[in-house]
């Protein structure tokens, strides 16, 4: 996903405005020295228009709603764009979205089942959603068509924590530690048993 400059001046606002508000107080001693970016006009061009405002509920959810227009016209434009689908899927998911960005997660599965990056993603979602069931029926295709996959086997013990199983996260997690000792999936699964 490509960054605009936008999103980037607005956190260098963002930085600026909470140094303000942290480091200088009441302290008298802490004068803004002039010449500081903050005393310094924001030029009015197509990249920085807007830009004088602070981040607020209202031109976030404005700026978040624009980029899933222009995504989902990506989407309508090119429907067999898997790379499209994931970025508009991935936002919607990110957005509190995540009924819809099951379905374009899906549409991707459609055209390749065995995508892990995509199966990860979809598991990822469900779990977010404590949906552990199907987290973990997903989670499971990934190990279908890759019964190695490390990461997987970890997350099916997550997955089953997560539900409140504890005996059996703690079953899957020993077998990864002594299958795949020295990995960092098997590190992973030990700090993970400790704090059960």
């Amino acid at each position: 996903m490509k960054v605009k400059p936008i999103y980037i001046y607005g956190a260098i606002v963002l930085v600026a405005a909470l140094y303000l508000i942290f480091f200088t107080g009441k302290d008298e001693d802490n004068k803004i020295p002039p010449g500081d970016i903050t005393s310094k006009e924001i030029p009015q061009d197509d990249i920085h228009k807007g830009l004088n405002q602070s981040p607020n509920k209202e031109n976030v959810i404005g700026n978040v709603k624009h980029q899933l227009e222009i995504l989902k016209k990506e989407v309508d434009k090119n429907p067999k764009d898997t790379l499209a689908i994931r970025e508009y899927a991935d936002m919607l998911a990110a957005a509190h979205k995540p009924g819809e960005s099951i379905t374009y997660y899906n549409m991707i599965l459609k055209t390749n089942p065995k995508r892990a990056d995509i199966l990860f993603s979809l598991a990822f979602v469900y779990y977010n959603m404590k949906d552990y069931l199907n987290a973990e029926k997903v989670t499971n295709r990934i190990l279908l068509y890759d019964e190695n996959n490390l990461q997987a086997k970890y997350n099916i013990g997550a997955i089953a924590a997560a539900g409140g199983d504890k005996e059996k996260a703690k079953l899957i997690w020993n077998e990864l530690i002594k299958e795949h000792p020295n990995t960092d999936a098997s590190k992973l699964a030990q700090s993970s048993i400790s704090k059960l």
